[in-house]
């Protein structure tokens, strides 16, 4: 097998609210995680100074026991189906540099996450209603209804809430009182709202959950000036990563960073079709969210999009997808769902996340969904055929985790 010797990583981070900073910060740690699991030695450099993203340079280097990703895979042909490799090694004495761009969207985030709690309350429902309109809670349900579960959740508890709070209002009244009690009623009701129900809804980053779709119908209608204007730097600064001399080009993307992903390099290939000849490029999606916003009648463009990256020859396209995430759409063929049955189709990447953390650690977090999705960037307690740091800074190529079978997860 051919060792990465250098290697580019374009990531674009989940709808989380941290910086590029926060983001290196916990990929710092996530791959210090994986190094101590395979026994591999890897350095976190500095972010780079004066870049349109935060970047930064991430040095590995060692012996891999490469348990679950060897060389075999490494010879199959890009894009190609495979089947569970044997085990394997990397021979010690290697080194890889990988340049990692990290895409974050927190400016977006504080703007959709500003204003006060009723005026986010109304936007996160007129966002609901929007994407009820268009036939994305239908596809939901249709494709993927745990993700329609996910999407409802935040919606009906405040829903519930507001009920509740509005009973507590009019309770006087219903219990035959005068109107006059609602004076007191009415306080009442309004400390349950805030200082009850808004603390017990952060356990489940309700508004932030609303500022989320707020941005899911931003990103499929692109129809707010500084949304698109965003993407346009995005692009950019996309373009000029990409100018960098590598073996290899990784574009991940976690959650809703798959739309932007989408969109970005969508627009790359519409201005410049050729623009990654002779690169070796694997498109990696984990937990994707691209169907949340192309399910939208109106995301005529990112659809779009989603059908040039496909088709794109120079792209490998890996979706990386796991049962017990509610968020992401398990199993379901994200080209030909976005309208491009005729195109090749994202390679499935099945996997457990159960299998890559301890017991305890696994029991720990299994009925926290949020966590649970993002465990796909974050570094394993167990050697398993996934793991971030090493498809991002490891020695073998992106695509020798295109032909890992998940049914035969060692251990």
């Amino acid at each position: 097998m051919k060792l990465i010797e250098k290697r580019v990583v374009i990531h674009f981070a989940g709808f989380e609210p941290l910086d590029g900073a926060a983001h290196r910060a916990r990929y710092e740690r996530s791959a210090k995680q994986s190094a101590a699991v395979w026994g591999y030695s890897i350095e976190v450099g500095a972010p780079a100074a004066a870049s349109d993203a935060l970047s930064f340079e991430v040095t590995a280097g060692g012996g891999v026991t490469a348990d679950a990703a060897p060389e075999a895979a490494a010879d199959a042909a890009p894009g190609a189906a495979g089947t569970a490799p044997e085990a394997g090694t990397v021979s010690p004495g290697w080194q890889t540099k990988s340049r990692i761009h990290m895409v974050d969207h927190d400016a977006l985030v504080s703007r959709l996450r500003g204003g006060n709690t009723l005026s986010q309350i109304i936007a996160g429902f007129r966002s609901c209603g929007q994407i009820i309109l268009e036939g994305g809670m239908r596809g939901y349900f249709r494709h993927a209804w745990r993700f329609g579960l996910f999407f409802l959740f935040p919606f009906l508890l405040t829903a519930l809430a507001i009920a509740l709070t509005a009973q507590i209002t009019v309770l006087p009244y219903s219990l035959g009182f005068s109107l006059w009690h609602m004076l007191w009623s009415g306080p009442l009701a309004l400390c349950f709202f805030i200082f009850a129900f808004l603390p017990f809804s952060e356990r489940f980053h309700t508004l932030h959950l609303f500022a989320d779709w707020k941005m899911a119908v931003a990103l499929g209608r692109m129809d707010q000036a500084d949304f698109n204007a965003w993407l346009e730097d995005r692009a950019v600064a996309v373009r000029k990563a990409l100018a960098e001399e590598a073996d290899e080009y990784v574009i991940s993307s976690h959650s809703m960073g798959s739309n932007v992903a989408a969109h970005v390099i969508g627009m790359l290939l519409e201005r410049e079709p050729e623009i990654f000849k002779g690169k070796r490029v694997a498109f990696a999606t984990l937990g994707s969210a691209i169907l949340q916003c192309a399910l939208l009648s109106s995301a005529t463009q990112l659809r779009a999009r989603v059908g040039l990256i496909a088709r794109c020859p120079e792209i490998s396209w890996l979706d990386v997808q796991c049962l017990t995430d509610s968020i992401n759409f398990y199993k379901v063929p994200v080209v030909a769902v976005a309208g491009h049955a005729d195109a090749p189709a994202a390679k499935m990447i099945l996997i457990r996340v159960k299998q890559m953390l301890t017991r305890e650690r696994y029991r720990r977090i299994r009925k926290d969904q949020l966590r649970v999705h993002r465990q796909y960037v974050l570094g394993p307690d167990l050697k398993a055929p996934f793991d971030f740091t090493l498809m991002t800074s490891g020695p073998m190529p992106a695509l020798v985790f295109a032909s890992l079978d998940a049914e035969r997860i060692p251990g």
